[in-house]
């Protein structure tokens, strides 16, 4: 076999056959994971590519799963048939409930998890899955053939024939490590970068852009002085990930809060000159609402302080995670600069932070099922689509890896719609609007938050993951299970208690006795918990208390989401009015020149989707809706 040097990959000119699969996934990352598993568990012959067996489902940053929105994808991962949230679950360290003094809907669980743990379980769930090669080698090409993907072939030219294939490279693609003045060809966390493969698809028509994200330091525990940090707990009351747990661990470790300071502040703002973001060495877009410890004091210069958080990295290790002090700083600099903060004057620093460049695509090239426009079959999801975050990119494997699936099995795509799911959400923003930074899951991204709640997930969208084939029958026997448990706690909650009765409930509370009897429906619509209704009441003793919590919030928001299911139905009527594959937007009269560009490019499937694209106006809809009454005539 004769080789010819590409960079630093030798790329083979000699192929030969890996076999023939249904799908080909390319990246073994959170997105990767997803798209395997949901391609192999309908059945397809699926194969898996990863740069290293090591590297599957790494935790590259911060070793902690779900967050603000975050968690809301997580739970609907797991709803529709996914793995990220048992995962979670089966490798945590500490759960906490975020905004629990806000309303239900901006809610969102969040679990610090066991970073070697959750690699070597996922990895082992991906071994153990029928229909599943998982093969150690870097892509360098897509065969396509016909317009439609025929192929994936490796550096050492083996290749997998395949009717479909998904790119989940991450943040792989062309990446160097960027610390100081030392920038290095590096994936994360010092793996091998994938350097073959931007070539080709650039060649096959995508737009590459390059975004940059970064990480913080990690540090021996044992040098951290924690009696000089805030102690933050675990939260003992709340539901796991997944719905097929209903436990949290029985035990749950620590974390810690410090802050910086002007001494901090200082060491910063004097080398600057040394910062790569400040000196000219990164010109790359970076995530806006996770900056480096730089930007946020220059940024923000008049707060004194930042909050610092000492997360654990595992059980099985002393690393401490540093939350809120990513930077590339030189390493001289970054010494003196976290030993500038209260708790951490005299910690050794066992891995320094970094900032991270790499490839990504413009997704204004993807529909809405993430294949890709201009070569059928093939589909993206992840960092390559210029997002951020464990949680986008798993969210967006399962669906690329299902919709492929779907698509082999001659069955209709699956298109969450913002009313639907976080993942509609993430999905139509990111075909709809495109994103000029890495873009990360918010709950003000969703119009319609109260019904897209965490504790609901699965009354969304257990059905559909069922339909399509993902969902098991041990899975979809618990939600059976649950509905029902939900519907008959809802009847419970609406039917009369006795006068004493509900004024007692009442008056235990410091409320004024109604003097009539009322409802636990009644009595949860002035401001009194579900669980202390049923408690007091005597009622609903066997029930769940997740089954509880989502009867009480339908309640007691009961107004709230009547309002916002009429909002949803009067917007569907534009989703429902679908656009032609094949419209010459160009040829429409009345439709403004920017309108016809953007429309063109975008191709929206419906009304609904063309009136979000920015530079689309809600006069340009009216003449589309004029146009294609016409055409029906």
């Amino acid at each position: 076999m004769t080789a010819t040097r590409k960079g630093r990959i030798y790329i083979a000119m000699v192929t030969f056959t890996e076999g023939q699969f249904d799908i080909v996934v390319v990246g073994a990352g959170h997105a990767g994971c997803e798209a395997a598993l949901a391609a192999a568990r309908t059945g397809l012959k699926t194969a898996m590519l990863t740069l290293n067996l090591d590297s599957i489902a790494f935790m590259a940053c911060n070793p902690s799963i779900g967050g603000t929105a975050k968690g809301h994808l997580v739970r609907e991962i797991d709803a529709l048939g996914g793995e990220m949230g048992i995962n979670a679950d089966e490798t945590a360290m500490q759960f906490k409930m975020l905004n629990v003094g806000k309303g239900a809907a901006v809610q969102s669980l969040r679990c610090q998890n066991d970073k070697n743990a959750y690699h070597r379980r996922m990895k082992y769930v991906l071994e153990h899955t029928d229909n599943l090669r998982i093969v150690q080698g870097e892509a360098a090409k897509i065969l396509v053939e016909d317009g439609a993907v025929c192929g994936v072939e490796t550096t050492y030219g083996g290749v997998f024939y395949c009717r479909a294939a998904v790119l989940a490279t991450g943040v792989y693609l062309n990446a160097q490590t960027i610390t100081g003045e030392v920038i290095k060809d590096s994936g994360p966390n010092g793996f091998a970068p994938a350097t073959a493969l931007t070539k080709n698809l650039i060649e096959l028509g995508f737009n590459v852009r390059r975004f940059k994200t970064g990480t913080p330091a990690r540090i021996d525990f044992r040098t951290i002085d924690i009696e000089k940090c805030g102690v933050q707990e675990g939260d003992e009351d709340v539901y796991p990930f997944s719905f097929m747990h209903d436990e949290l661990p029985k035990e749950q470790s620590r974390c810690y809060l410090t802050y910086t300071n002007a001494a901090t502040h200082g060491i910063i703002l004097e080398n600057l000159d040394r910062s790569p973001l400040y000196n000219g060495t990164i010109d790359s877009t970076g995530p806006r609402y996770c900056p480096s410890i730089e930007t946020k004091v220059v940024r923000f210069a008049d707060k004194e302080r930042h909050q610092i958080f000492i997360e654990p990295e595992g059980a099985d290790t002393l690393e401490a995670y540093i939350q809120g002090m990513s930077s590339s700083l030189p390493h001289d600099i970054q010494s003196d600069m976290y030993r500038s903060v209260a708790g951490l004057e005299h910690c050794d620093i066992m891995r320094y932070a970094y900032a991270i460049e790499y490839d990504c695509i413009d997704t204004l090239d993807v529909y809405p099922t993430l294949e890709f426009k201009k070569v059928k079959g093939l589909y993206t999801a992840g960092q390559i689509n210029g997002t951020s975050g464990y949680e986008e990119a798993a969210a967006q494997g399962l669906m690329a890896g299902l919709n492929a699936s779907l698509k082999l099995r001659g069955m209709q795509p699956l298109v969450l719609g913002r009313d639907e799911a976080y993942i509609g959400v993430l999905i139509d923003d990111l075909v709809t609007k495109g994103t000029e930074e890495p873009y990360r899951m918010m709950t003000s991204r969703a119009e319609y938050r109260i019904e897209l709640r965490q504790d609901n997930a699965d009354m969304r969208l257990t059905q559909k993951g069922y339909d399509c084939g993902l969902v098991s029958e041990e899975r979809y026997k618990r939600f059976k299970e649950r509905s029902a448990q939900l519907e008959r706690a809802k009847e419970t909650l609406n039917e009369r208690l006795s006068a004493a009765q509900s004024d007692g409930i009442l008056t235990a509370h410091g409320m004024e006795s109604a003097g009539k009897p009322l409802s636990p429906a009644d009595l949860i619509r002035r401001g009194i918990s579900a669980e202390d209704v049923c408690r007091e009441a005597g009622i609903l003793k066997d029930m769940p208390r997740p089954v509880l919590e989502s009867a009480g919030t339908e309640i007691k928001y009961e107004g709230y989401l009547k309002k916002g299911r009429e909002q949803i139905a009067r917007a569907r009527k534009l989703e429902d009015r679908l656009l032609p594959d094949d419209m010459d937007y160009a040829a429409i009269e009345g439709l403004r020149l920017e309108a016809r560009e953007k429309l063109a490019k975008v191709r929206p499937r419906s009304l609904g989707q063309a009136g979000r694209i920015s530079g689309v106006n809600p006069a340009d809809i009216a003449v589309l809706m004029i146009y294609l009454t016409l055409k029906r005539q």
